[in-house]
């Protein structure tokens, strides 16, 4: 709540690393390799992973841009505000090239890894015993959309919170839909790679729209 109050995300990361130390503090060896902490069985999936991943994060580029414009109601023009302190149009080429490779790597690396860990790691295994990989993968994705909503939706403004709950649920269900993308990469190659490829794909896509598009 205090990363979208102030609008600065600088201390989120702390939080994906929590997450994704979380299995290893939690589990037993024999508990990460029942969350898929482990080689791929199907290598090339990992590949297909984080092409799918790109391809849905482009699809959400383009339905926002198409429905919404460059308006704040385009949810990657929201997300994108953070950049926006920074004098991107007036970089050179190689310039901006680095400072999207900056960007970039901690949008792959942190946030993938700590997130997938997490909800198609732990809350989804949790749920598998019970309802089956299906159900409890909608589960996860439930938890990932709710979660989702303090990047687009809930904004803090004139001293107090509030919902545009059209776009919040828009961008929930968006968010729901590449939840379950990642878990079809995670089952298809056996292994949690799969879902943080496909996560990284999608973050590193996110990030090119806003860097050489939106800003």
């Amino acid at each position: 709540m205090a990363a979208v109050k102030s609008g600065s995300f600088n201390y989120v990361s702390i939080v994906f690393l929590v997450m994704a130390l979380t299995p290893f503090v939690l589990l037993t060896k024999k508990g990460r390799r029942e969350i898929r902490i482990k080689k791929a069985g199907k290598p090339i999936w990992l590949l297909y992973s984080l092409l799918l991943g790109m391809l849905i994060s482009t699809g959400i580029y383009a339905l926002g841009a198409a429905l919404y414009d460059a308006t704040d109601s385009n949810w990657y023009v929201h997300i994108s505000q953070p950049y926006q302190s920074m004098p991107l149009g007036e970089m050179s080429g190689v310039s901006k090239a680095i400072y999207f490779a900056i960007f970039s790597f901690i949008a792959i690396t942190i946030s993938p890894i700590g997130e997938e860990l997490l909800y198609r790691g732990l809350i989804h295994e949790s749920f598998v015993s019970k309802f089956g990989q299906n159900k409890a993968s909608v589960i996860d994705s439930i938890a990932f959309a709710v979660v989702h909503i303090a990047h687009f939706g809930l904004v803090f403004s004139a001293g107090g919170w509030s919902i545009n709950w059209i776009l919040a649920l828009l961008w929930m269900g968006l968010m729901f839909a590449s939840s379950r993308v990642f878990f079809y990469c995670r089952l298809k190659s056996g292994s949690i790679l799969g879902a943080i490829l496909s996560h990284a794909g999608f973050n590193l896509a996110m990030t090119y729209f806003i860097f050489y598009w939106i800003l």
